[in-house]
């Protein structure tokens, strides 16, 4: 099982072509209590011609559960530490949801890593206070109750409309029911914490010059596409796609619209 410690954590991660240092090189980084099997379908789709990393963020997926360092700042560092571990000193990068918390950050912080940025289903606002004793509930009911129990109630924040009621998905849906309430409660309490008190980044995104790409599912419950909306005008020349019949969770939900844009934006950075 390939882990690397970096930031005092051992990270679990994917990497489709270790000793290609040809292939140009992109980075996905999951949402909130997902693991790197999000990407499935997109390194799937893009291995041929990039080389593919996606990892597990501390406390989730099968990276090490840690006392601390939930916060999207340790989180960043702990990004950054695994780039400079694999050797990576440019890269595309992809992140949903918490994911793209990071991405942010990373390009604000250091940007020089980055051919281009790509931020899906993700916001740059701190979480709305109205939602946070709901998710305080939330974690609440995890670290009394397990993931078992509250899966059901998580699924339609996580998937649209149309995949929880598609019947010939019904399996899909299985899968990613059975992958949600596979998680480890101690890790998924911290890092549902960490984003809920995350700080925003959107006074900053005007410093961005990365070419960026906002992707939003029309049915995200979670991040609206007014979040995204905000996020494009605020970020100059940013490209912002609408994926149909999607929620929270896009890549899973409809993964060839997103391959289809994500190569149309990766083709023009090139």
């Amino acid at each position: 099982m390939p882990t690397i410690t970096v930031n005092n954590a051992d990270i679990y991660f994917e990497d489709s072509a270790p000793n290609d240092t040809q292939k140009p090189v992109i980075v996905f980084a999951h949402g909130l209590l997902w693991s790197s099997q999000m990407y499935d379908k997109q390194v799937e789709h893009f291995q041929t011609d990039y080389r593919c990393i996606a990892f597990d963020f501390r406390g989730q997926g099968q990276s090490q559960i840690t006392k601390s360092g939930y916060d999207m700042e340790t989180l960043t560092e702990d990004t950054l530490g695994l780039l400079a571990a694999l050797g990576i000193d440019k890269c595309h990068f992809v992140g949903l949801s918490m994911g793209g918390f990071v991405a942010q950050r990373i390009a604000l912080k250091r940007p020089e890593l980055l051919l281009s940025l790509t931020l899906l289903e993700t916001s740059a606002d701190p979480e709305d206070p109205k939602n946070i004793p709901q998710y305080r509930k939330l974690v609440k009911a995890i670290r009394w109750l397990g993931m078992k129990r509250v899966s059901n109630k998580v699924m339609p924040i996580m998937f649209g409309s149309t995949f929880l009621a598609d019947k010939l998905r019904k399996s899909d849906r299985k899968q990613w029911l059975t992958m949600l309430q596979s998680n480890r409660k101690g890790g998924v309490v911290k890092a549902t914490m960490g984003v809920i008190e995350r700080t925003g980044t959107y006074e900053q995104l005007g410093e961005i010059t990365t070419p960026t790409l906002i992707v939003v599912g029309d049915e995200d419950a979670a991040t609206p596409y007014a979040k995204s909306e905000r996020m494009h005008f605020a970020i100059a020349g940013s490209k912002l796609a609408i994926i149909k019949g999607a929620g929270h969770t896009s890549t899973v939900e409809e993964p060839d619209q997103v391959n289809q844009v994500l190569r149309q934006f990766l083709e023009s950075c090139a």
